[in-house]
């Protein structure tokens, strides 16, 4: 593959420029931050000899072998080192390169990542003629897709990873950017900070927040799900209520609450589509589950789905956590309605949603699975202004 020739470029207050021998302190203490850690590939423990081997090494021959395009981006006025940014793999068959970032823990919250990615995607369309930049991420990583999204990248879908980081999610997002969708620069950013998508990134970018909720006497905590509950779990599923009134597998076996717990419940928090929860009482043992869904048809819609563990039925504990979880949706992921849905006939889980204010809509025929075929649904919704005062 033919040599790239290494530039510098200047954009919008940032310098990138190749790296140097210098830079393999600032790197080596950037390369310490926990999320660097946990979203990109780098060694860990990363120690200063994995530093100045980078900066030293690695980043030349990239350049040298025409396989990538490393940059140093640093402030324009005083040198300062504040992120990564680059091609780092070029496929001259395709035209088409991918673009890869991190923002040392210093410099972040200042559109670093953004500005950097811009100027190596203009140059790279500039200077090299490509026609494609592809960028990917694991998914789970809403920081790194916000960038993207900001930076004019069309996140298209999912492929599972050829290098998933140690510990992490086998499946990336992925992105392309054309020539002609990139902005010129101090153009606005889209999914700026006061967007939904920005507002959701940061909040699916946490931990899942543990939620509070009192029914009675008893403090209730609604918490990620983890191995200690699938046995009850596992027991909720087999009673024949649940079965009746549900589609779980029959008969439920433990592979089943394990299956559940990774491919559902931690793959929707990862994936930014929803929230899953284990309640628990103040013994914190498993009393149930509740989960909320974001429609994938209508970003401000959502959908709860509940049950209760047979031994804490008739306590009050549903309510209490489906009117903890929807106040979330509402303020936090700013949702305009909750949806409950069940199948007509089902008088328990329609008392749990009108006493947690739903209000009772009307029947939608043959709209749910069944074990079955189809049925009939009872529809009841919750609105953000129906909460007390309305959310702004």
């Amino acid at each position: 593959m033919a040599r790239v020739e290494p530039v510098e470029i200047t954009e919008d207050g940032l310098l990138l420029r190749p790296w140097r021998a210098e830079d393999a302190d600032a790197v080596h203490r950037a390369c310490q931050d926990p999320d660097i850690q946990r979203w990109t590939t780098v060694p860990r423990p990363y120690l200063p000899e994995h530093a100045l081997g980078f900066v030293t090494e690695i980043s030349g021959k990239a350049w040298a072998d025409g396989t990538g395009a490393p940059f140093a981006v640093c402030d324009v006025a005083t040198g300062e080192l504040l992120a990564s940014a680059g091609l780092v793999s070029v496929d001259r068959g395709l035209d088409s390169a991918e673009v890869g970032y991190w923002t040392a823990p210093w410099a972040r919250g200042r559109g670093v990542a953004v500005r950097a990615t811009r100027a190596v995607a203009r140059w790279a369309f500039d200077a090299l003629k490509l026609r494609r930049i592809i960028w990917q991420a694991e998914v789970g990583n809403h920081a790194s897709r916000l960038v993207a999204l900001r930076a004019g990248f069309r996140v298209e879908g999912e492929l599972r990873l050829a290098h998933p980081a140690a510990g992490g999610r086998p499946e990336g997002w992925i992105g392309s950017l054309l020539p002609a969708e990139l902005a010129a620069p101090g153009e606005p950013t889209p999914a700026g900070p006061d967007t939904l998508q920005a507002r959701r990134a940061a909040a699916f970018g946490r931990p899942q927040p543990i939620l509070f909720a009192t029914a009675g006497a008893t403090e209730l905590r609604l918490r990620p799900m983890e191995e200690r509950d699938l046995d009850a779990v596992v027991t909720t599923c087999r009673d024949e209520d649940t079965i009746r009134w549900t589609t779980v597998p029959h008969p439920y076996q433990r592979a089943h609450a394990e299956g559940f717990m990774r491919d559902f419940a931690a793959a929707a928090w990862a994936r930014g589509t929803g929230a899953y929860y284990a309640i628990a009482d103040s013994d914190d043992r498993y009393v149930g589950s509740v989960d909320l869904r974001i429609s994938p048809t209508d970003p401000l819609n959502g959908d709860v789905g509940f049950m209760t563990a047979p031994s804490a039925r008739g306590r009050g504990y549903m309510p209490a956590a489906v009117g903890a979880l929807t106040a979330w949706g509402f303020t936090t992921l700013r949702l305009a309605r909750i949806e409950w849905r069940a199948l007509a006939g089902n008088t328990a889980s329609r008392r749990v949603a009108e006493k947690a204010g739903f209000a009772f809509e009307g029947t939608a025929r043959d709209v749910l699975p069944t074990r079955d075929g189809r049925g009939d649904a009872w529809v009841a919704a919750l609105l953000a202004e129906d909460l007390t005062g309305g959310l702004t």
